[in-house]
């Protein structure tokens, strides 16, 4: 079931409605933007796997997210700068699909702003002009460009189940080649398997051993595990109440501090609150960051399940 149909049974049912409102008519939590730390930029939903739980259904034929090119990102990147914004993230689909990729990562540099790469290492990124590209980059700019790498689970049969066979020895040679040439890196997985959160480091730190890769399994910034996010289990909407009630703040979510620019199938650019939802037209905030610059009703189910209980954050 596609993301959406999961929505609209969901709302169906009056849970994630009204922007101010829960389906028990408690007021509804949202974040303030407080400030500008990273701006996200799909790269485009085409990707070389299709994944089994892919948050945006990404795959080698949905593009219903088009490739966001260099003229399309420099204005925003621009924009971003004079915000005070510390960093631009490269999400998809797969970013080194994207033609334009190399260039948009060196003029972020340029800048002087950090770039942080979310790709799965695999064939796109390991071919000669793109693995060329983000040496030559690594070289120029160091631990300013980061690449964070997807392997969901330190075993080959669990990250296989999730991305196909084979996936996990591509991602590892890629990680591999990428270690090799000098690029600072970092390891998604995700956190859905059952297990503790320290045997689960403790394990990717033996495989990172049995690699050679300088990546530190203890570090919630070297190696992020994310919260999964199963549409098919039931999440309760975030109150204002909730924030006493958890010990957590807004100030703490990514849409306090971060947007993200999409261009849509046929359509200008534009930007959604997070990296998380891009078909829900209640976080298309604007074409401008000036005009993103305001609050978001947490009405959508990855906001509790993913930010709020998941504590998850997509920048580093």
């Amino acid at each position: 079931m596609a993301d959406g149909d999961r929505l609209a049974g969901l709302r169906a049912h009056g849970k994630f409605i009204d922007p101010d409102r829960t389906r028990e008519g408690k007021a509804r939590a949202a974040a303030a933007f407080l400030r500008l730390d990273t701006l996200w930029v799909n790269t485009g939903t085409l990707c070389n796997i299709e994944c089994r739980n892919c948050y945006i259904e990404s795959s080698p034929t949905n593009d219903r997210l088009a490739y966001f090119t260099l003229g399309d990102f420099t204005p925003f990147l621009t924009e971003a700068a004079a915000h005070g914004a510390k960093e631009i993230g490269f999400t998809g689909g797969e970013p080194f699909m994207n033609p334009d990729i190399i260039a948009m990562i060196e003029a972020t540099l340029r800048t002087g702003l950090k770039a942080l790469v979310l790709t799965n290492a695999m064939r796109p990124a390991m071919r000669p002009a793109m693995r060329a590209g983000v040496r030559r980059l690594a070289a120029g700019y160091g631990t300013q460009l980061q690449l964070r790498v997807s392997l969901d689970h330190y075993s080959a049969r669990l990250h296989d189940e999730e991305r196909g066979a084979g996936a996990f020895d591509a991602a590892i040679e890629g990680l591999k080649n990428f270690s090799g040439d000098g690029v600072g890196l970092s390891v998604a997985g995700r956190a859905k398997f059952g297990e503790d959160e320290a045997a689960a480091r403790a394990a990717y730190a033996m495989l990172f051993k049995k690699h050679a890769l300088a990546i530190d399994a203890s570090s919630p910034a070297e190696l992020v595990l994310f919260p999964e996010m199963d549409e098919e289990v039931e999440t309760p909407e975030i109150t204002t109440d909730c924030w006493s009630i958890l010990g957590k703040s807004p100030a703490d979510l990514m849409c306090a501090n971060s947007r993200m620019a999409i261009k849509r199938k046929g359509e200008k650019p534009s930007l959604v609150a997070c990296t998380l939802i891009v078909d829900d037209a209640a976080f298309d905030m604007g074409r401008t960051i000036a005009e993103a610059m305001r609050p978001v009703p947490l009405k959508h189910p990855h906001c509790s399940r993913f930010c709020v209980l998941g504590g998850a954050r997509c920048s580093q």
